[in-house]
């Protein structure tokens, strides 16, 4: 087995390439949107395809690496971050429609493991999260940049538990890359959002976060303030309707009035 370092470098490669902006025919939509949201957020552009024939392509990453290339010049039409941070952070540079911008979706964070680990836990205040990971690692995305690691640092923070752990911590660039080193079983442990749970079959959640052990999980979405295609506004419109709820809600989002 290759070293954990050693994967988590590639995957991270992997998904910084996903990152660049997509090859989108002039007709397409381009959209910069959380690694979280891969599954739903695909569903809902096939949807809207179906209903239009119009196509939105998007582009995955951690919420820090798209905003940071929307600051640089990405054309992207359309933003959505899995935290208020990084959509404030555009909207302080005036690169986004202000008007446009809206509380999309919301999420809970979880403690993951291998599906046949046999690791069980209640998570609260002190549990024992250094002594579970035996002689491995804690996959999380960046705690510093990414919001999936920042939520996830804000909980042990609250929880007591972070000190125990911080040098056993492998920070990775998204968090679809924390759940691939616990489902390959290059660490025991991780930590993402239950939707990222939810489509992961070799792994499985092992506990929830309370909700009051970190930073309310918010996913605001909005137009940039270079937005010119004629269908971004549609397309904004399409993932806000009454249709796309169902497919959020049933990837495990909240789906947010």
């Amino acid at each position: 087995m290759y070293p954990t370092r050693y994967i988590a470098a590639a995957l991270a490669a992997f998904w910084l390439a996903l990152a660049q902006p997509a090859a989108a025919r002039s007709g397409d939509v381009l959209v910069f949107a959380a690694a979280s949201l891969k599954e739903a957020l695909d569903a809902v552009a096939a949807q809207w395809n179906g209903e239009t024939g119009k196509k939105a392509v998007i582009s995955y990453a951690a919420s820090s690496a798209l905003a940071r290339q929307i600051e640089q010049g990405a054309p992207a039409q359309m933003f959505i971050s899995a935290d208020l941070d990084w959509m404030d952070y555009v909207a302080g540079k005036n690169l986004i429609r202000k008007d446009t911008r809206s509380n999309l979706l919301g999420n809970r964070i979880v403690l993951i493991a291998p599906k046949d680990s046999k690791a069980t836990v209640k998570i609260e205040r002190g549990f024992p999260l250094a002594s579970m990971l035996g002689g491995g690692r804690l996959a999380m995305a960046d705690v510093r940049a990414v919001p999936a690691g920042k939520y996830g640092k804000s909980a042990l923070e609250f929880l007591g538990v972070w000190e125990s752990v911080t040098s056993r911590v492998v920070q990775v660039e998204n968090v679809r890359v924390a759940l691939v080193l616990v489902g390959r079983r290059e660490a025991p442990l991780g930590i993402v959002y239950q939707t990222d749970a939810a489509v992961d079959p070799n792994v499985k959640v092992i506990g929830t976060f309370p909700e009051e052990s970190h930073p309310q999980i918010l996913y605001p979405v909005a137009l940039t303030s270079t937005a010119t295609h004629p269908d971004a506004a549609a397309f904004l419109a399409h993932v806000k309707s009454a249709a796309a709820r169902p497919v959020f809600a049933a990837s495990g989002f909240t789906v947010l009035d």
